[in-house]
């Protein structure tokens, strides 16, 4: 009898605490998602609960909500330093960067639960230590609505895209723009994950997996990370989410806008975006990619069971890959590392391709009453198609990596945002002339619609040139023996993935600030021409192959000016240089 009243009283008590914890999510069976002050609500309840758990933020959103953070540790630590001393790797999970696709906020929240108050998974954390950000952007969370993803089926409400300044935070690694990324990359530089998890929800067509993933397997992560993440934890991954009952594929696209018989593609992504960002830290960056189409509570799930499944396998590699970033760190800040010719841009190949079965959906092609065009109409029979997989990616564009990049001091906001990317920056303490590599930037284009609050240069012409230039007092230095250097190099060589460059931080060197009259050059023109006999043929070569030169009186004289020692001659320069002698590089170093 005391043994069955001890029992009975056991499960009433489990029942008891399940039902405390049922989130708001599973409450609503499975069909919405909490707004923020529920989300931090339960945050703080699990806080208060366990002692493997402190909630606190990490910074203020444009409007100036707090941006949550949940700590997670087997001995309550919650300093990077302290966890380390244990030999545990970190974690970082983030959800919500873009609110509508909020399965990661919810399979979260439900796991940590899972692992802190119900105890389901012992030994999860014995090797690693979480960071989970529940809600990235919080401003555009809250812009909260039912009809805010038309492509996405469920939860009942959601937020909205993109933060309260209209920037989408998941364009925003490199340049740093907004205040939530600032404060996040403070975040990165402090803790410095091991291993970085984003969670998604796809567009696109349709097909039978319920997730998706991407990770940086084809571009700038080091090569022993690269084999790594795809021969041990990837590997390992697809099984266990197969046995789960969620077989997974590669996140892809199609050679055709929705047509997946045209073929599958993946490419090399920018920069700008979170997993590519973080490998190019040394640290491996999972992408999680749930069906837009598919039940909200099987998307929930699937992020569940992916998340599980990588703590899992990070305890068990925890050692393997903590010892990977360390020769990575190395490698990087090593001589070695600029000995090869850094790729910055890649392409895929086109007549290069291995078929592969895909679990797709069927489809047909109709033409539209509406426009005329042809679309794609998907049914629900499941169909397996086996077509061409277009994967295999070459670098196009190379730079020699420098000893050091020059900053000068008046492009401060440009070091500033190196040191949000955590790099070490020296400066000069008095003028000194240099002789440098650098660029003329010729024939720029930028976009005529604005890009993320921006105009980005879209296309242009790299001159290399040698010249000696007069550094000031206070320029930055920055020295490429650095584990940061390939973030360095995106950032400041203009052909980089994304580069300042290419973002506008450098565009007032391509204004002309001073101009000379008409009636002015048209009195200097017969000596300009007399003095320069070749240049009489090179200005009538640009009249025929340039109607619009041509027909222009004030673009021939503007010409013409430019052709004197009057012109601007930092015009179009760039400023940003570059020193290769070891010797010149390290006399700036150690002055």
């Amino acid at each position: 009898m005391i043994f069955t009243l001890y029992f009975a009283i056991s499960i009433i008590s489990v029942f008891s605490q399940d039902t405390a914890w049922t989130t708001f999510y599973e409450q609503s069976g499975g069909k919405e998602t909490p707004r923020y002050a529920q989300t931090v609500e339960f945050c703080e309840r699990l806080a208060k609960a366990s002692h493997l758990i402190k909630f606190t933020s990490f910074g203020k959103s444009a409007r100036g909500r707090n941006l949550p953070l949940l700590i997670v540790d087997k001995d309550g630590l919650a300093d990077p330093g302290t966890i380390r001393a244990t030999g545990r790797i970190i974690v970082l999970i983030q959800a919500c960067i873009h609110p509508g696709e909020c399965e990661g906020k919810d399979a979260g929240l439900m796991l940590l639960r899972d692992l802190v108050i119900l105890k389901k998974y012992p030994g999860l954390l014995d090797h690693v230590s979480i960071l989970f950000i529940p809600i990235f952007n919080v401003d555009g969370h809250e812009r909260f609505g039912p009809y805010n993803r038309i492509n996405q089926n469920g939860p009942k409400e959601m937020g909205w895209r993109v933060s309260a300044n209209n920037l989408n935070l998941n364009r925003d690694f490199l340049k740093a723009d907004t205040p939530e990324m600032q404060y996040w990359l403070s975040l990165f530089n402090k803790w410095m994950p091991d291993f970085f998890i984003d969670t998604h929800t796809t567009d696109g067509a349709d097909y039978q997996y319920v997730l998706t993933y991407g990770m940086e397997l084809d571009g700038d992560m080091e090569s022993g990370l690269t084999s790594w993440s795809q021969h041990v934890f990837l590997d390992t991954l697809t099984k266990m989410m197969d046995k789960s009952g969620f077989p997974v594929f590669p996140y892809v696209g199609f050679r055709n806008w929705e047509d997946p018989k045209s073929g599958l593609v993946t490419s090399v992504s920018p920069p700008m975006l979170s997993e590519v960002y973080t490998s190019l830290r040394n640290r491996p960056g999972l992408l999680i990619e749930t069906h837009m189409l598919k039940p909200y509570d099987q998307r929930v799930r699937s992020t569940y069971e992916c998340l599980k499944h990588s703590l899992t396998i990070l305890n068990k590699e925890y050692k393997a890959l903590y010892d990977n970033i360390v020769r990575a760190d190395k490698l990087t800040a090593s001589n070695e590392f600029r000995k090869i010719d850094f790729p910055l841009q890649y392409k895929t190949i086109e007549n290069d391709s291995t078929m592969i079965d895909f679990l797709g959906i069927e489809y047909k092609r109709v033409r539209s009453e509406i426009t005329n065009e042809y679309w794609y109409q998907y049914g629900t029979k499941k169909e397996t198609y086996h077509l061409p997989y277009f994967n295999k990616v070459k670098p196009v564009v190379f730079t020699k990596i420098p000893e050091v990049y020059i900053i000068p001091v008046e492009w401060k906001e440009v070091t500033d945002r190196l040191e949000l990317h955590g790099v070490k920056i020296h400066r000069l303490l008095k003028d000194t002339l240099v002789s440098v590599s650098s660029y003329k930037i010729k024939n720029p284009k930028w976009q005529s619609n604005p890009y993320e609050g921006r105009h980005p240069m879209i296309n242009f012409e790299l001159q290399e040139i040698t010249e000696d230039r007069l550094i000031p007092a206070g320029s930055a230095v920055i020295d490429m023996n650095q584990p940061s250097a390939r973030i360095i190099v995106h950032v400041l060589e203009p052909k980089g993935n994304g580069s300042y460059l290419y973002w506008g931080f450098f565009d007032p060197v391509f204004e002309q600030k001073e101009y000379a009259e008409n009636y002015v050059i048209e009195d200097m023109a017969p000596k300009i021409f007399a003095d320069h006999p070749l240049l009489n043929a090179e200005f009538r070569e640009k009249k025929s192959s340039d109607t619009v030169f041509a027909k222009n009186p004030d673009l021939i004289l503007n010409w013409l000016y430019s052709q004197t020692p009057y012109w601007d001659a930092r015009k179009d320069v760039y400023p940003v240089s570059k020193i290769f002698d070891p010797e010149v590089a390290g006399k700036l170093l150690g002055e």
